[in-house]
């Protein structure tokens, strides 16, 4: 299958899911692995998944991630898979009551994305998911880099 693997990433950690992600589905798979920026039309083109990655802030996707698919005509993912995935702070780790508040009202980045894909057209093949980093500014944790290959090897077959 035909693909296209977009992020947007602050201090790295996001990247290197996308480029792990990337390295794990191009093995089967003609993929593309593009930031957000460097989006061009013709990598829209002919794909069959498409999978979407953002860091978390401020309790959303970043408005680069967003604008993207806002932008995408209403159907212009239809009959393409899709996945969306995120890099977030385990509100575990940070042991506030206020933040776990906030985390239940406005969420994370990587559900919100999934529905916008899924507003455009395509499929989600699975559920969206998002990977965990020590810090605000990360590293990621142990062992993400991993789960985010079992993860996304579960959705794109």
């Amino acid at each position: 299958m035909k693909g296209l693997i977009v992020y947007d990433s602050y201090f790295g950690n996001t990247e290197k899911v996308a480029i792990h992600i990337h390295e794990a589905l191009k093995e089967d798979h003609e993929v593309k692995l593009v930031k957000i920026h460097n989006v061009e039309k013709r990598d829209l083109e002919n794909m069959e998944f498409i999978v979407i990655g953002s860091p978390t802030r401020a309790f959303k996707a970043t408005k680069a991630i967003m604008d993207f698919i806002k932008r995408m005509p209403k159907d212009a993912l239809l009959g393409v898979k899709a996945a969306a995935f995120d890099t977030r702070m385990n509100t575990k780790d940070v042991n506030s009551k206020i933040l776990n508040a906030l985390v239940n009202v406005f969420g994370y980045a990587a559900e919100p994305m999934g529905k916008a894909l899924a507003g455009k057209g395509a499929t989600l093949v699975i559920p969206p998911e998002g990977f965990y980093v020590s810090d605000s500014e990360g590293p990621l944790k142990d062992g993400e880099l991993e789960r985010a290959e079992e993860w996304i090897r579960k959705g794109i077959k």
